[in-house]
């Protein structure tokens, strides 16, 4: 897991953010965070392609 977090880790996070945005809240802030992780993946990926790219054609 990043930053080598344990199970009791998590708990604990979960836990704080119940505290601080409540439990109606986290399932909205839960699908915002998966979608920038999503949007950021597919970044990186297109950047990485486009790199090859341009590698392959200064092989040639």
């Amino acid at each position: 897991m990043p930053l080598n977090i344990g199970f009791s880790g998590i708990i604990l996070l979960v836990f704080i953010a119940l505290l601080f945005f409540g439990p109606s809240k986290l399932p909205q802030l839960g699908k915002a965070i998966g979608t920038t992780i999503r949007e950021f993946r597919s970044g990186t990926r297109e950047l990485v392609e486009e790199i090859e790219v341009n590698n392959n054609e200064k092989n040639k």
